[in-house]
């Protein structure tokens, strides 16, 4: 029987368009398997990675713009539709994001979670701010994003090492001393030392701000452990280009205090026409001599040990910069302590990088701090509601109404150069808005450890430990497995004794906090 030309023109035209699909198919698919197999087998992907062996490695490398970012996280639902969706290549299934396998410790070695350190001696300065940082945050330099998240991790021991436990006799203090703060927090090898703690009056007028015991006056009923001064040791001196001064303010985390209670009352401080919030100069410069801990203020305190510190080392004939830092409220105290210490010790370098911090005063201690050098790197996320405090939405109508309203001399202004995250370019954060969440500090330094420049995704080659970020937060995507809010002591700090008890333990004598400067461990610290 003869096919008629007409059908039999119709399969061939069937069979050319089958070929020419499959031959796509193949195509792609081929193509999408060498793309996975030279992922896989780039010599980063070996150690580049919290995973515990080769096979899952494999499966945390990612590839966009040469190798330095990773693509954005899929949510589960449409993970769920894509794993059966033909159309999704061998490509696809490799370049999946971490999975809560990739921390499960098979005893394996696992990649740093810190870069290498860099000598940066010859550019300290303009990591510092020398040109306000220009060039340095679009891209990020990786020198300055190792700086910034040490610096971070500093403001991060404030609140690890803080007693906030209402029941504890000593909450509101540090529960280490001074001399094993580091070590405790594994900071060691940072290569600092504590030499003076700070303590802040927390009777003053302001929101929730302070801790208090509910068992008396153990230690004090009036005083909270506010932060450090730190310096330099010799070896990191050396890396650094000079001997660094560190002071650290610890600073809040519930944004819903700041948004409620904050009073935006402005007050003077220092020179004409400067004023500061009211509750953060109040903090600053409260003292009372009928406490232990604050017969000095937090500005007395620390100003006293910074200026020691100066004349001790430039005596040797070293040069010596300050660096104030703090996250939230400590932010604000940070820049109060510049503004202090720019008036009243001349020609030291003076940087502030604070995390998550408020505006603090108006434009005339913006102009006088930008007069007296002091250069400031204010880290933001866009979610996060603090920065844009006081005055969320009088402050921002009037600077943009005209130039008359700009100069106002009681309207807030931010001071320095803005460093902007976003939540949403991490892959492994939740989508949903935690105003809490988004203010955590561990979420900006885990922002900063994947931040490469505005235009560019995730960093896939990031460091910084993820399960940081759910240590005292629940932001991380539940895929991971990761439990919320995991740092807190064992057993709530009850420990089972010799005699078969679970009781409170006592601190070691040198843990009791003491009134008293610290001589001694700066001695130390000078042979």
């Amino acid at each position: 029987m003869e096919v008629s030309p007409m059908r039999q023109f119709t399969r061939e035209k069937t069979r050319k368009t089958r070929r020419r699909v499959w031959k796509l198919k193949i195509g792609i698919t081929w193509n999408a398997i060498k793309k996975a197999l030279l992922i896989t087998f780039k010599p980063h992907s070996l150690h580049l990675s919290c995973a515990p062996s080769i096979k899952q490695l494999s499966n945390t490398c990612r590839v966009h713009h040469q190798g330095l970012a990773i693509k954005p996280q899929r949510r589960p639902n449409t993970l769920k539709r894509a794993s059966h969706d033909p159309s999704k290549t061998l490509a696809y299934l490799l370049l999946a994001p971490y999975t809560a396998s990739d921390f499960i410790d098979y005893g394996n070695p696992m990649t740093p979670t810190k870069s290498p350190k860099e000598n940066i001696s010859t550019r300290w300065k303009e990591l510092h701010g020398l040109k306000n940082w220009d060039g340095l945050l679009d891209p990020l330099h990786p020198w300055l994003r190792r700086e910034i998240i040490t610096y971070g991790e500093f403001v991060e021991a404030t609140y690890d090492a803080f007693d906030f436990d209402p029941l504890s006799e000593f909450c509101g203090s540090s529960r280490y001393n001074r001399g094993k703060l580091f070590e405790e927090l594994g900071l060691a090898d940072h290569g600092y030392k504590v030499t003076k703690y700070i303590y802040a009056m927390s009777q003053v007028d302001l929101p929730k701000w302070f801790e208090r015991s509910r068992l008396g006056i153990t230690w004090s009923k009036d005083s909270n452990w506010m932060g450090f001064v730190a310096v330099s040791n010799d070896k990191e001196t050396q890396r650094i280009g000079r001997r660094d001064i560190v002071v650290a303010w610890r600073g809040t985390v519930a944004p819903s205090e700041w948004f409620t209670d904050l009073k935006s009352k402005l007050e003077h401080f220092g020179g004409k026409n400067v004023k500061v919030q009211h509750g953060f100069h109040s903090i600053y410069t409260t003292k009372d001599e009928e406490t232990r801990y604050n017969k000095s203020s937090a500005s007395e305190q620390v100003m006293e040990e910074i200026k020691r510190l100066v004349k001790v080392f430039r005596e040797r004939g070293e040069e010596v910069s300050l660096t104030l830092t703090g996250h939230s409220l400590g932010g604000a105290l940070a820049l109060l302590n510049a503004y202090e210490a720019a008036t009243s010790i001349p020609d030291v370098y003076i940087s502030v990088i604070s995390f998550g911090a408020p505006r603090v005063g108006n434009l005339a201690f913006k102009e006088k701090l930008n007069e007296l050098g002091v250069k400031t790197l204010r880290v933001v996320t866009k979610q996060d509601i603090v920065p844009k405090l006081p005055g969320i939405l009088f402050n921002k109508i009037l600077n943009k109404l005209n130039p008359i309203t700009q100069r106002l001399n009681w309207v807030y202004r931010h001071v320095g150069t803005q460093l902007k995250l976003d939540k949403r370019i991490s892959p492994y954060l939740k989508d949903e808005t935690d105003f809490s969440g988004c203010h955590n500090l561990e979420i900006y330094l885990h922002l900063l450890d994947g931040f490469i420049s505005k235009k560019s995704k995730f960093r896939w080659n990031a460091r910084r430990d993820l399960a940081l970020v759910n240590k005292s937060s629940d932001m991380l995507i539940e895929e991971l497995r990761i439990p919320e809010f995991w740092y807190q002591q064992p057993h709530k700090g009850l420990v089972l004794n010799k005699f078969g008890r679970w009781v409170k333990p006592g601190r070691e004598p040198e843990d009791v906090p003491s009134p008293f400067s610290n001589e001694v461990c700066t001695r130390l610290l000078l042979q």
